[in-house]
This record gives C-alpha cells, structure tokens and sequence, in this order.
C-alpha cells in the first residue's frame, strides 16, 4: 500500500465548509434562541428555560459519567445539594446569616462572596468529596456502585437534615440571593456541554468507553480503568454542584426534602430518554422530559372537556414520567439518540450530497441529448 498524501489525510476543503458553517449556524440559532427569550419580556418561558439549563447540566453530569463508564449512580442529587448549600452559604449577607444561621462557625458567618467565586468553591467542594467517596466506591462494580452511590444520597440528607448549624435542618433555608440569571446559566450549561463533548472525544474519553464496552480488553492494552472513572466522577460532580448552586440561587428558598429520590427519578429518566453515552441526547432527553412533564402539570388542577370535568389529578405529571419509561424500557432501550450524537455539519453534509446527486441526475439528460452520436444512435436502434 502507498503512503497517504497529505491532501488524504487532511480534511478535505468542502468538508472544512460544512463543518464551519455547521457550527456558525448553530452558533447563530441559539445566540437567536437566547435573545428572543431573554427580550421577549414572557416570565414565564424565562424561568421554565432557567430550570431547563439547569436540569441540562445535571444531566449531561450524570450522563458525563453513568453514559461514558457504564456505571450506574444513584447518588447524584446528593451533589447537587451540596454546591446548593456551599455556595447558598458563601453568598448570603452577613446580615442574614446573624438572624438565619446564628450558630454558623465565624469564618463562615464573617464573609459573603461574589457569586461567581461561590458557584466556583461549591463545585470544587463536592468534586473533592467525589473523589474521596470515589476511591473505596468505585473499586466495586455493576449493581453494587449503585447501591453505594444511594447510600451517599441517603447519608447526605440526612446530614443536611441534622446539621442545623449550617442548614437550618428541616426547616426551609431562606435569605440566598437572586443572583441565577439566564445569562449566567446559559453559559454554565454551553461551558458543561462543551468540556462533556470535548472530553467524550479525547483520549480520556476513548478510554472510559473502552472500559464501558470492554473492561478486559481496556486493561488488556493498558487502560487504568479506576483511575479514569475516578476523574470522570469527580468532573461529573463538579459540575453538578454548580448546578446545584444555580438552582439555589434561583429559587432563593430550598429544603433537603427537594435533594432526594423524585429529584433522582426525573434527573434518570431524562438520561435514559435521550441515550446513555449522548451528549446531545443529554439536551433532547430533558427538552422532552420537561415538555411533557409541565403539560401534565397544567393539567393537574383538572379537566373539564363540556359539562364533564375531570380532576383534579394531582401526581399525573410523576405518573407520566413513569409511563415514558416503561414505554422506553419496552420499545427503545438505548434512548432517542443510544450513544450517538447529532451533528448539525453531519446533516448540512448530507443535505449537500444530496443537491449534488440531484443537481447530476437534471444534467446527466441533456448532455446526452447534447452529443450527436448518442442521438444517432438511439435513432438508429429505435428504427429497429
């Protein structure tokens, strides 16, 4: 076999157009999408975009290490509620910790610090506690990681609950400043969704779906398994605490009753629905998760269709997310997208293949009509 030219092995020029272009529209689409959400002046689709972003980051954490490892956690909303309170923590007035959190130790309760260096301290606080619950966790395997990311979430509440000093425990945390934007959690979750596809297509992230689909064979060719689940689970925490901290900020009130098992099951399903291993199935899944979820939720207070009225039908938007899923279980496993991804320049290439073919097949005829000699001899045979 000849060696490669370099024009072989480099990208080809109409391929680097399509990709540049792919990439500028999608840009463009949702710089578009931002703007007409965030001037349209609608509270209301501000705020369900805000909680969609949101749950976007959660998911893509959780698909950022369930997805590419192939081990299951039960145990992320734990996280989430950590960066919630670390960062609800370092960003309330002094004032305010004085009346709601007067037994808060004195470094704490002297400081209040900019959101961003909060959201930042939140998400490296529960990273470091990944990785120290990590080490012991992740040398078991299969369903045992499961049963022991659970457990954490079921320690973390009840931490969260008995530790009043810092939580107020049962009772509702109040006073965290509204300082969650659309501004700011639109470039959280494009940040997130960034480091999830670069690091899906790197060598770490070729190694942790190496180990996913073949663990003899990964360590076979010299791939340490448990170090690399272990950095995936500590960047897949990091960036839910963020997101934790976001939500926080957002809502501004928050108990440890909304980290635990219904948080857990949506987060799940929105996973599950998209594709395990997609970054872009990570998106969609939420998208209709949530469009279906918040349908069922209007309809909750009741029905009346004529005389007839049906209601109310509290819990319909929980059993809904139940359906989804067994409908999934049942008829498509591997999600809207399994492990794939969607790729805008991918489907401008394909679009372009096909105006070549058909651009080819129009003057494919009249240069035929246009040589004398095939005419000739088509008259000829059709005299035959």
């Amino acid at each position: 076999m000849g060696k490669q030219s370099g024009s072989e092995m480099k990208i080809l020029p109409g391929r680097r157009v399509e990709i540049w272009l792919g990439r500028s529209l999608g840009g463009l689409l949702l710089l578009g999408l931002y703007l007409l959400i965030e001037r349209g002046g609608n509270a209301y689709l501000q705020r369900l975009t805000i909680l969609f972003l949101i749950n976007v980051m959660l998911v893509v954490s959780l698909n950022l290490f369930t997805g590419f490892t192939g081990v299951f956690s039960l145990g992320h909303i734990g996280f989430m509620a950590l960066g919630a309170y670390a960062s609800a923590i370092l960003t309330m007035p002094v004032a305010m910790k004085a009346v709601n959190l007067p037994n808060l130790p004195l470094p704490l309760a002297s400081i209040a610090l900019p959101f961003l260096p909060a959201l930042l301290l939140g998400g490296l606080t529960t990273m470091i506690i990944a990785l120290l619950i990590g080490i012991p966790i992740l040398r078991l395997s299969g369903h045992f990681v499961a049963v022991a990311t659970l457990g954490f979430l079921i320690i973390t509440r009840v931490v969260l609950i008995n530790a009043e000093g810092f939580t107020r425990g049962t009772r509702t945390f109040t006073g965290v400043p509204p300082y969650t934007t659309l501004g700011w959690t639109a470039l959280w979750a494009l940040f997130n969704v960034y480091v999830a596809w670069r690091l899906k297509h790197s060598t770490l992230g070729l190694q942790l779906l190496a180990a996913r689909d073949d663990p003899w064979g990964a360590r076979g060719v010299g791939v340490a398994i448990g170090r690399v689940r272990l950095i995936a689970f500590g960047i897949s925490a990091f960036f839910t605490g963020v997101a934790g901290g976001l939500w926080a900020h957002f809502l501004t009130a928050f108990s440890p009753n909304a980290f635990y098992f219904s948080k857990t099951f949506e987060i799940i399903v929105m996973m599950i629905v998209g594709g395990m291993g997609s970054v872009t199935g990570s998106v969609l899944g939420t998208l209709l998760v949530m469009s279906v979820t918040e349908l069922l939720r209007n309809l909750e207070p009741g029905v009346a269709v004529g005389s007839f009225t049906l209601g109310p039908l509290y819990g319909l938007s929980q059993i809904g997310l139940a359906v989804l899923l067994i409908l999934l279980t049942a008829f498509r496993r591997q999600g809207l997208l399994g492990d794939r991804e969607f790729r805008l320049e991918a489907t401008i290439e394909r679009l372009g293949d096909w105006v070549r073919k058909a651009r080819f097949s129009i003057k494919a005829p009249s240069a035929r009509e246009a040589d004398p000699l095939i005419n000739e001899l088509i008259s000829k045979l059709s005299k035959r």
